[in-house]
């Protein structure tokens, strides 16, 4: 909304507004690019394969059905699912535990060794995954980890830990020092500290972590593809990969198989969209 000129502005000083049409436009057209691929994927999903071929994709359906998504259960998702939830879980969960505590570390020490690994952490930033993938694959072998769960969850969490350092880092220097010094006359030790005041003023940014991390985790391709081998340890992105070749010709089960790999991570979107932001920009704008 534009705001009116102080000269222009009537005597009884109430402001007018005028709509900003450009902007309510942009908003309309973006929204329909976002929107279109997602309508797309869940009406041919509830199509019958005779149905997608012979009409249009955009057309109305004349039947709904489930039948792709059974067709999608009794092919092995649920394990490629369940993999899924472990691998996301379990890497949110070594993230978390991880860098909240050193994020403190770095925050609260003056000490030039804890400052100059932070700075030395920050520079996994600028190293791509596949830059690493091949003596990760051999620590890996050496490790007798290949083939498993494990053996996707401690690279996928290493990549992961310098923005989760660097976005809870940024969150607990603006809790004031007042805080901190509020504790420790009362006696508090540095874990009751995390614990009483950390861990709750820093929720946002946790939230803000947890969901980066657990995108990254649920989307990993590259350390499935090359650390795993057996059907037992696929994911579901390998999952979708074979389901591309498995049903080549029935694109409506295809795309049942992506709504269903996409409705969990929507779900855990949803929950912590409103922590996303403010998680987001801690400590930039000082």
């Amino acid at each position: 909304m534009e705001r009116v000129p102080l000269d222009e502005q009537p005597a009884g000083g109430v402001v007018k507004t005028r709509p900003n049409w450009p902007a309510g436009l942009f908003a309309v057209a973006w929204l329909v690019i976002v929107l279109g691929p997602l309508v797309y994927l869940v009406t041919v999903s509830l199509r019958t394969r005779s149905e997608y071929l012979g009409k249009s994709a955009w057309s109305i359906p004349e039947k709904l059905t489930l039948e792709n998504y059974g067709t999608v259960l009794t092919g092995g998702f649920g394990q490629y699912l369940l993999n899924n939830v472990i691998v996301t879980v379990a890497t949110v969960a070594i993230v978390v535990v991880v860098a909240v505590p050193c994020a403190y570390a770095v925050v609260r020490s003056t000490g030039k060794f804890v400052q100059r690994g932070f700075t030395l952490l920050l520079i996994g930033l600028a190293i791509p995954a596949q830059a690493t993938i091949i003596p990760i694959y051999l620590l890996i072998t050496r490790m007798r980890l290949y083939d498993t769960l494990t053996a996707i969850i401690l690279p996928t969490a290493a990549f992961a830990l310098p923005v989760a350092m660097l976005v809870l880092t940024n969150s607990l220097r603006d809790v004031p020092r007042e805080l901190y010094e509020a504790q420790a006359i009362d006696g508090a030790g540095p874990l009751r500290v995390l614990v009483s005041l950390v861990l709750p003023l820093a929720r946002p940014a946790i939230t803000t972590v947890g969901v980066y991390t657990a995108l990254n985790a649920w989307n990993g391709f590259l350390f499935p593809l090359v650390l795993t081998q057996s059907e037992s340890s696929r994911v579901l992105t390998l999952g979708l990969y074979d389901f591309r070749g498995q049903f080549t010709t029935n694109v409506p089960a295809l795309l049942a198989a992506v709504t269903l790999s996409v409705l969990p991570i929507f779900v855990v979107y949803l929950i912590g969209r409103r922590f996303l932001l403010s998680g987001l920009t801690a400590g930039f704008g000082k």
